[in-house]
């Protein structure tokens, strides 16, 4: 497998990842469907939560696109790890409270909601290190070749499309936990099946910003 399908698998694969947490929404939507008493409740309100975790990563994919113009790749993955380690300490640290809703929300609120957590969670930190070796930054370690037309990852389609199959693996995960939970688990066995997802997710925050880190101060040496 050649780099570029391995970061186009691992951002579809942290989108599964993102998917699998509880706190990305697929819990919000299974106790809407329980107490609506419809699977359809359960898929009406995934829909809108994969449109507001998509509006957070598509901000941090643009961002680094557009500072990937300006900075060489290795110092921005170095600097990416760098505000990584700092979020996830923060996280680790800080223990602030999840952004709320009403548990009858409208879609536009729970697209604003589904933002806000996957910002407050640090989502697209995580995706970024992949946007950076995706994006236009690697341009700045090939200067002899800089005046050919920079390639699809180098690109705001780029992103754009990093955005769509990051947000793939992530409605794909969600759907089919949450719907596993409606038909078959129920929320009752959660209570006593609980995994600590929120150490889970600054864990592996911190390990990102550690590989970031790596990849950058190897590439510079």
């Amino acid at each position: 497998m050649d780099q570029t399908a391995w970061l186009w698998g691992s951002l579809f694969g942290l989108g599964l990842f993102h998917g699998l947490n509880p706190a990305m929404g697929w819990l919000f939507a299974t106790g809407l469907g329980l107490q609506e008493g419809r699977a359809q409740a359960v898929i009406y309100a995934l829909w809108p939560i994969a449109i507001g975790h998509a509006a957070a990563i598509a901000l941090a994919a643009f961002v680094t696109a557009l500072i990937g113009y300006a900075l060489p790749t290795n110092l921005l993955l170095v600097l990416t790890g760098v505000v990584l380690l700092g979020f996830s300490g923060w996280r680790l640290l800080a223990r602030f409270r999840h952004p709320t809703t009403r548990f009858r929300a409208s879609a536009g609120e729970l697209a604003w909601w589904s933002f806000l957590m996957a910002s407050a969670h640090g989502a697209g930190l995580m995706v970024a290190p992949l946007l950076v070796a995706m994006g236009p930054a690697a341009q700045h370690a090939h200067h002899d070749h800089m005046q050919h037309a920079p390639t699809i990852a180098n690109s705001m389609l780029g992103a754009t499309l990093a955005v769509v199959v990051h947000t793939a693996g992530m409605f794909a995960a969600m759907a089919a936990i949450a719907l596993i939970v409606y038909y078959v688990v129920g929320l009752e066995i959660l209570r006593r099946a609980w995994i600590n997802t929120d150490l889970v997710w600054v864990t592996v925050l911190a390990m990102t910003g550690v590989i970031a880190i790596g990849l950058g101060v190897w590439g510079m040496g």
